[in-house]
């Protein structure tokens, strides 16, 4: 497989997770808003930010998929992750394209210009024709986000490791990501 990438945009550097992303990440995680869109426990700690940045390496590593750890450009602040996400669970669809950004950036784009990145190099380097969004019911602003990167709901179900309440999961196709990219 390989290292993760490095992918710029035009306002956002994509890269790989430093240990120095650490307490940013957790700050973003302990936020209410995210915590509420992700389902995120109460007492999560800043060691479950630390295991989170070491997973999403090693998934870089064993599968050529995983998320980026998002700064932006213009003053090298950390924003948030997006990128793919790929676990070993009997029940997941398939690859997911997926964002956490921190409140303070919300309303600006990087979301979804991270997540067109995260679908062109998906679609690019994986032979798959398609990708998964895994979205909770409640969490209407990334459905937001999936919509304007050409995702549709395709079903809601529970998924194992979450059984508490059914996950949107959002689909699209490589002809649907060409559509969607295209200059309208």
């Amino acid at each position: 497989m390989g290292r993760c990438p490095t992918i710029e945009t035009a306002r956002l550097v994509l890269r790989p997770f430093r240990e120095d992303d650490v307490d940013p990440y957790f700050a973003l995680l302990r936020t209410p808003e995210v915590r509420a869109s992700l389902h995120l426990r109460a007492d999560l700690g800043r060691f479950d930010a630390w295991q989170g940045v070491v997973q999403q390496l090693g998934q870089w590593e064993l599968r050529g998929t995983g998320q980026w750890a998002l700064e932006e450009k213009a003053t090298g602040a950390f924003v948030g992750r997006a990128g793919t996400y790929w676990p070993a669970r009997d029940d997941w669809p398939g690859i997911e394209v997926g964002w956490a950004l921190h409140p303070d950036h919300w309303g600006k784009g990087y979301a979804t210009e991270a997540g067109r990145a995260s679908v062109e190099h998906a679609f690019a380097h994986h032979d798959v024709d398609v990708l998964y969004s895994v979205i909770l019911p409640g969490n209407t602003a990334s459905q937001a986000v999936a919509r304007r990167l050409g995702f549709t709901l395709f079903e809601e179900r529970v998924l194992s490791h979450f059984p508490e309440m059914p996950h949107g999961i959002w689909r699209l196709t490589r002809s649907e990501a060409a559509r969607a990219a295209a200059p309208h």
